[in-house]
């Protein structure tokens, strides 16, 4: 079920409070469940219709967890009578921090309720609430992720993409046409409803979601970087930024990859507000133009010239899909839905600690392979270099491909790689098979030898050229990286971080509101928009 930790939550202060909001955000109250308090009053409900007294215990028997998010935790939930199984979404109070959170989760519930029962809508089947938790009661989708089932399943077409994409434009249209704006489209939030061959597709989580009357705008940045509207960066947008959300998905369906791709915050912005689409990476030169044709379409800058969720659906790409090309798209669209070339900074600097620990045979290796690449002998390797070094050395790897590692390789962004950045992403290539390199980098972070890397030694290692951190990026890693919370990083979940594989869906998780709010913040200068252009150091205004 719904994951909070893959959602990007900036909640940012507005100079004038829009009807969207009006009242919610004036000021943030504290959550009276997050402190002990005063409890004589008795404790602060979340959900106003809640028959009190009557626990979920009594009808249904949680069971083992599914899935686990930022507020809570998803249970399989049996119904005592019927035996029918369920899933149970069970919210922490005490990690709803703020009043904002609290209402966050009451509006959840509201829209789930309010909505019309739809096949490709999980359903709300009850809801309780005891002193600790809140608990959502749904029905229950086993059928795996979106894009896991594709990659299971083999055979994929245009045709198979086609059909996704037309039950995501549906949901977006019963979405808006009921007066909902879901504003965190994302193929996590898109599960199969069972394991069949034919099961329905199903959006998942609507904790994001708000009410929307026609002409209202909002400016809360929320939702997840790689799909999100330009204009929620500018912080003024209305219900169009789902079908700008749907047409990331279509792109990324067809193709394997997003859209709009980079490392940084500052990156991922200034690759939505450029909005230039790569129609030239493979399998685009098969694919028809009636399906670019859509994604064009949806992927338009200006909101107002974007098509709606109903003229998604009449695009004559939609309305012919089962004479869509069933030619299966290629192993390439398959592989990148599985994995993308992207690491953080932390699991960056561990490559070049294990570059610098590597054994005199391992250099010599690494420094031919550099040598035979670099033609020129000017101590680089360009991105032509490294793509005639790796056909020489018999790599499969496609050109897009090897173009990804070349941009995920060069730290500095000049264009070339040098012989570090060269050595980490040979490392990186070979998989870290070898423990004993991963072993060393966590020796190299932990600097007391205590077997964990604590906040102040991530602080150190992670310095930048400034010779400053980012407390923000810190706080970030400790929390995506540490999974048992204890505020501190174990060698087992220091491995597990380098082993993951470079999988930008997990990547996307990354991202905290915090940053997005500054990021925003930041941007915002005189009314205008500007970002700084690392590739031609130019500040870019929109």
């Amino acid at each position: 079920m719904g994951n909070c930790n893959t959602c990007v939550r900036a909640d940012v202060v507005e100079e004038k409070p829009s009807e969207s909001n009006r009242g919610r955000r004036k000021k943030t109250q504290p959550n009276p469940y997050a402190e002990e308090g005063d409890r004589s009053a008795g404790p602060v409900r979340v959900l106003n219709d809640v028959i009190p007294g009557i626990r979920i215990g009594d009808k249904y028997v949680l069971g083992r967890e599914l899935g686990r998010g930022e507020f809570g935790i998803t249970y399989l939930c049996t119904d005592r009578e019927t035996k029918q199984e369920l899933a149970c979404k069970s919210i922490s109070k005490r990690k709803l921090r703020t009043a904002v959170d609290v209402e966050d989760v009451r509006r959840e519930v509201a829209i789930m309720s309010t909505l019309p029962e739809h096949p490709n809508v999980v359903k709300l089947k009850a809801t309780y609430e005891d002193e600790e938790n809140v608990h959502l009661v749904m029905e229950l989708c086993e059928g795996g992720e979106l894009f896991d089932r594709i990659v299971a399943r083999g055979h994929y077409s245009e045709r198979a993409a086609a059909h996704v994409a037309r039950t995501i434009a549906e949901v977006v249209r019963m979405c808006h046409s009921n007066g909902v704006m879901h504003r965190d489209l994302k193929p996590e939030n898109f599960l199969f409803a069972n394991k069949k061959e034919n099961s329905l597709l199903k959006a998942i989580d609507f904790g994001l979601s708000v009410f929307f009357k026609p002409g209202m705008r909002f400016s809360e940045i929320v939702g997840s970087p790689y799909y999100m509207a330009p204009e929620v960066l500018k912080r003024n947008y209305g219900p169009e930024v789902d079908v700008w959300s749907a047409g990331v998905i279509l792109y990324i369906l067809l193709c394997g990859v997003p859209p709009f791709w980079a490392e940084t915050e500052q990156g991922v912005a200034l690759a939505i507000l450029r909005g230039v689409i790569d129609f030239k990476r493979e399998p685009w030169p098969q694919i028809s133009d009636s399906a670019k044709s859509l994604v064009r379409q949806m992927l338009e800058p200006d909101p107002k010239k974007r098509l709606t969720a109903e003229q998604v659906l009449e695009h004559s790409w939609l309305q012919n899909a089962k004479k869509a090309s069933n030619v299966p798209l290629g192993d390439i669209v398959r592989t990148r839905l599985k994995q993308f070339s992207v690491m953080n900074r932390f699991k960056k600097r561990a490559l070049r600690v294990i570059a610098e620990h590597l054994s005199l045979e391992e250099v010599e290796i690494i420094k031919d392979m550099f040598t035979l690449m670099d033609t020129d002998k000017d101590g680089k390797v360009s991105f032509e270099e490294l793509k005639a070094g790796m056909r020489k050395v018999g790599s499969q790897l496609a050109e897009p491909e090897i173009k990804m590692l070349m941009e995920v390789a060069d730290v500095d962004r000049n264009g070339v790689l040098d012989y570090g950045e060269f050595v980490a992403v040979t490392i990186h290539l070979q998989r870290m098979e070898n423990d004993e390199h991963i072993r060393k980098a966590f020796m190299f972070f932990d600097k007391d030898g205590s077997g964990y890397i604590e906040l102040v030694e991530l602080e150190e290692a992670l310095v930048d050229e400034s010779g400053e951190t980012d407390a923000d990026v810190l706080n970030d890693i400790m929390r995506e990286v540490d999974t048992d919370k204890d505020g501190r990083i174990s060698y087992e979940e220091f491995m597990a971080m380098m082993k993951t594989g470079t999988d930008w869906r997990k990547a996307s998780r990354q991202y905290s509101r915090e940053r997005f709010k500054s990021l925003s913040i930041n941007l915002m200068k005189d009314g205008s928009l500007q970002l700084h252009d690392g590739i031609s150091g130019q500040a870019v205004v929109v």
